[in-house]
């Protein structure tokens, strides 16, 4: 047996336990953790479309399916930006009301995706049409999915705003794994593309199911007589800023890809295509750890405190992730593209490194834009859309007929909407104090002080 005062070597592996666990619970450790869990749902999103592209005979058909369904979901991030950051300051109740304010949305949120899925049923030939596909049943379950994933995007916002970020990380995961299981399962079958496509709302279900069951947890269930602290319809009119901010960086996202389908031949826009998505794994580290920056700033910024270091920890952990990434674009971009897309889309492989460098600005970008989000500010929407249709005008008509060229053009846009946003939100100090709901305060002073 080793001294009691002693370090001991039965001492070492609890004070390794503890440091890592010290570690899971700081700012760095969460906003990572949340980065992490992004990543591997973006990887099971990456398997998926392997999967799927091999059973199906017609994936254009689930791919178009799927594009429709994205552009419903601008709404859905947004809300979870605006639920996540209400729920910190109280303004959609605490414990109780809490959890009676999220049950009268849920209660309205279902009746709607019931309406429309029976609108979407009688309207499905129009819609299959529009979409263009010839699976009427599956361009029904559209609309009706785009109100599940709004649904579950309320619920992530809340488990955020109650600090619960491991469970907004299995979700994350949860939701991409159900939907290859679901959609892989019932595409096998004779539902085919119908079936693949099925596995979206059954996989937004389950994984809010999965949401209301920790948020119980944390805030318990409405008590009677608990009343809707805000109405629905309220606090998505409240949203408008969240949802133009996401608006906006959607288009930076993409409309380089877009834009390329009109300058380049069938073969190159396809290839650029490819590459854009391969260097885009950036974005989607900051939007896992945009889950941890809007909560946390908003209740530093409420309390009067400075909420800069928040944004500045969050951008390490994409800065990081930078560097190993762009290193492999620079010197194994080429086996990199052969290897994930196929021999014949490499006609563009030499626009991967400047890409990769745009889309981290783009990552900066959208970090700063959640940040300013959580401090309920707007006016940089207004520069922010200037850059947003520059890019497509600038790409259209000067910039140059090659990838690697149009590339450049793509990464000097970035780069000002990274150095305004960014800008914007350092000059943004500590606010003098807002009052929180006494429950919050009570909630925070049994929380042992930081080691």
């Amino acid at each position: 047996m080793s001294d009691a005062n002693g370090p001991g070597p039965d001492r070492a592996p609890a004070g390794l336990a503890g440091r890592l666990a010290a570690l899971r619970e700081s700012d760095i450790g969460k906003a990572a953790g949340l980065a992490i869990a992004m990543i591997v749902n973006n990887v099971i999103g990456l398997a998926a479309v392997v999967v799927f592209s091999r059973l199906l005979d017609d994936y254009g058909s689930l791919a178009a399916l799927i594009a429709y369904y994205l552009i419903l979901s601008v709404a859905g991030q947004a809300m979870q930006v605006a639920t996540a950051r209400d729920s910190v300051l109280g303004r959609l109740g605490t414990g109780h009301a809490l959890a009676a304010t999220l049950r009268g949305w849920t209660r309205a949120l279902l009746a709607l995706a019931a309406g429309l899925a029976v609108v979407s049923v009688l309207l499905r030939a129009p819609i299959a049409s529009a979409v263009g596909v010839h699976q009427e049943w599956a361009a029904a379950i559209g609309l009706p999915a785009g109100v599940l994933w709004l649904w579950l995007s309320i619920l992530r916002g809340a488990l955020q705003g109650v600090g619960d970020y491991r469970s907004v990380g299995l979700s994350l995961i949860g939701e991409q794994g159900s939907r290859l299981v679901f959609g892989g399962a019932l595409a096998a079958t004779s539902l085919d593309v119908t079936g693949a496509y099925l596995g979206t709302p059954l996989s937004l279900i389950a994984t809010a199911l999965y949401c209301e069951r920790m948020l119980h947890r944390r805030i318990g269930v409405p008590a009677r007589g608990d009343q809707i602290a805000v109405r629905l319809r309220e606090h998505v009119e409240r949203a408008w800023a969240p949802i133009a901010g996401l608006a906006l960086i959607a288009l930076l996202q993409n409309i380089d890809i877009i834009a390329a389908k009109h300058r380049f031949s069938k073969d190159v826009a396809s290839s650029y295509g490819a590459t854009a998505v391969a260097a885009k794994v950036l974005v989607w580290i900051a939007i896992g750890a945009g889950f941890y920056l809007v909560p946390e700033a908003s209740r530093r910024h409420a309390e009067g405190e400075d909420a800069r270091p928040v944004l500045l920890r969050a951008l390490a952990i994409v800065l990081v992730c930078a560097v190993p990434v762009l290193a492999i674009f620079a010197f194994g971009g080429h086996e990199l593209i052969k290897l994930a897309f196929g021999a014949d889309r490499l006609l563009a492989v030499n626009a991967l490194l400047p890409l990769g460098i745009a889309f981290t600005l783009l990552a900066i970008t959208y970090l700063s834009i959640q940040y300013l989000l959580a401090l309920r500010r707007t006016w940089f929407l207004v520069p922010l859309a200037a850059v947003a249709i520059a890019e497509p005008v600038l790409l259209l008509t000067v910039a140059p007929g090659k990838p690697s060229g149009f590339a450049t053009v793509v990464l000097a846009l970035q780069g000002a909407a990274a150095a305004l946003t960014l800008g914007l939100a350092l000059r943004e100090r500590a606010a003098a104090p807002v009052p929180l709901p006494p429950t919050v305060l009570a909630e925070e002073a049994l929380e042992p002080p930081a080691a």
